[in-house]
């Protein structure tokens, strides 16, 4: 059963998160791109991030719209990490990309993060793993607003992972994050 959960959930296998997924309420039966059919509940608060494209859950027009709280509620991790647009070690709190794709059934080959100013990157789906980037709302105990690259900044645990102070992952450190779409 473990391994036939495993396979119906190859989007997590992608991401390296099976193992993590298991414990999650995933219905056994789901075949691969058919989402778990468990629908994500309707934002309280204001919107901060749509994801769109290849998800599995939704919470309406084939998106999720997600508030402050929900992307708290995926699971928060803090990072102590310098940036080239910062001085010094700050804290960082947000959510692992990783783990928000997998909460929301993520499978494609590509994302494609958009700012409010209409700024985007794309990032290879497979380049997104745990222990890798965050969507940051909180710099050293302050809530990032879009003054301050919020309400979504993407970075990278720099000095916990050397490799990942690449310029490639210094122009993928989008700040003022409103948009995911899953390609393909």
């Amino acid at each position: 059963m473990r391994d036939s959960l495993c396979r119906s959930l190859r989007h997590a296998v992608a991401l390296g998160l099976c193992g993590l997924l298991l414990a999650a309420p995933v219905a056994a039966q789901t075949a691969p791109g058919q989402g778990s059919g468990i629908a994500l509940a309707e934002p309280e608060g204001d919107v901060i991030l749509t994801v769109r494209g290849g998800i599995g859950r939704t919470n309406g027009a084939a998106e999720a719209q997600l508030d402050r709280k929900m992307i708290e509620d995926v699971g928060v991790v803090t990072v102590h990490t310098g940036t080239i647009w910062t001085e010094g070690t700050k804290e960082f709190v947000g959510v692992e990309l990783a783990r928000l794709l997998a909460h929301l059934e993520a499978e494609g080959s590509m994302l494609r993060l958009t700012a409010l100013n209409d700024y985007a990157v794309e990032i290879p789906l497979a380049e997104v793993t745990m222990g890798g980037p965050v969507l940051a709302f909180r710099m050293d105990g302050i809530d990032l607003s879009a003054r301050d690259k919020g309400p979504l900044w993407m970075i990278y645990p720099y000095d916990q992972k050397p490799e990942f102070k690449t310029d490639v992952n210094y122009a993928r450190s989008i700040w003022q994050v409103t948009t995911i779409e899953v390609l393909p």
